[in-house]
């Protein structure tokens, strides 16, 4: 029986400053691993599914850390692959009152940056599994780095997985001679069934101005027969693709979000509640708690959209008061935020 989900990404060490200081104050750094992969699988272990994480890392000190983190989160890391000098880094400015954050990457040359199709044995690592999870950050690194990631979903397809993908588009990734991030996206969806993006992302992709999220309270009303068409064209990028979902948040300060999403499943719309959450701790992995809590609830409610939307919701906004990039949310806590949302919304 298959009981395994298996995402595929790369394993980035993050910096900080405390106390919202820029990257220039202090001489303090705060670390903690993440990526958006990663991000998910341990989501998805915190819930209580057997994941197993795949990535290539350098065989040292800080990359076999990195592997041991997700162990005692309880993600596997049976299939990951050791080699090269280093780790990927970012560099993560917190935003603090009118001050946007920032980020900036220095990844070029990790273990990762190197790796190419071949090297991962993908018919023993997806062995059991029936999900396999990547994103468009594992296309944007380097072309064998993308090759790579299409090599792993066709030989998920032949044995029968369940493609998820989040488009997860970084103008600033994609630096390689020849890259072609809209085309290569583009060739992403067509093999997606389940598949996560931004207005922003769709907006990239299909070149539909996207339809602006502008909810101030709760109480804003979604234009959503404007998003069911932008759904219908979207649809027909991916044709295959059983669920599309659209995470959407509105950030009326540093520290005050309201969120929501919208889900396109079998030709109808569905929407959620729009949460506000006054006092955001971090909002990194926002999107990948999305997906993890999206990927968990297809097996919770197989037959029933909305409380897959609502429960994505609910695990997402439970990320926002979580510091650093994973989502150490369970079942039982995402279930209860789920209820009272959708008991308030009612009412």
């Amino acid at each position: 029986m298959r009981n395994k989900i298996v995402t595929f990404g790369e394993l980035m060490l993050r910096f900080s400053k405390e106390q919202k200081k820029r990257l220039q104050q202090s001489q303090i750094f705060c670390g903690n691993y993440g990526g958006s992969e990663a991000n998910v699988a341990v989501s998805l272990a915190m819930q209580g599914e057997q994941v197993e994480y795949v990535t290539r890392l350098p065989d040292s000190q800080m990359g076999r850390a990195g592997a041991m983190k997700l162990c005692e989160l309880g993600v596997g890391t049976h299939h990951i692959l050791y080699g090269g000098e280093r780790i990927g880094v970012y560099y993560f400015e917190e935003a603090a009152s009118v001050r946007n954050a920032s980020v900036t990457y220095d990844r070029a040359g990790s273990a990762y940056y190197y790796l190419k199709p071949g090297m991962i044995d993908w018919h023993r690592a997806l062995a059991d599994a029936f999900v396999l999870h990547v994103s468009g950050i594992t296309a944007a690194i380097t072309q064998p780095a993308a090759e790579a990631t299409f090599e792993a979903i066709e030989v998920a397809e032949q044995m029968g997985l369940t493609i998820s993908i989040d488009l997860n588009y970084r103008k600033n990734l994609w630096r390689y001679d020849g890259a072609q991030p809209r085309e290569t996206l583009k060739r992403m969806m067509t093999h997606a069934d389940v598949m996560f993006g931004d207005v922003i992302e769709y907006e990239f992709i299909t070149q539909h101005e996207k339809i602006p999220f502008e909810a101030r309270t709760p109480d804003y009303q979604m234009p959503l027969d404007a998003y069911r068409e932008w759904f219908k064209e979207i649809q027909t990028l991916c044709p295959r693709c059983r669920k599309v979902m659209i995470g959407m948040r509105n950030q009326l300060s540093s520290s005050h979000h309201l969120l929501t999403a919208l889900l396109w499943a079998d030709e109808q719309l569905y929407n959620a509640s729009i949460v506000d959450i006054p006092y955001v701790v971090d909002p990194m992995g926002v999107g990948d708690a999305f997906d993890g809590g999206f990927i968990h609830a297809l097996r919770l409610f197989p037959k029933d959209n909305q409380r897959i939307l609502d429960y994505s919701l609910a695990a997402a906004a439970l990320k926002n008061t979580i510091a650093g990039d994973f989502n150490l949310s369970t079942e039982d806590e995402i279930l209860s935020l789920m209820n009272k949302i959708t008991c308030v919304n009612r009412a």
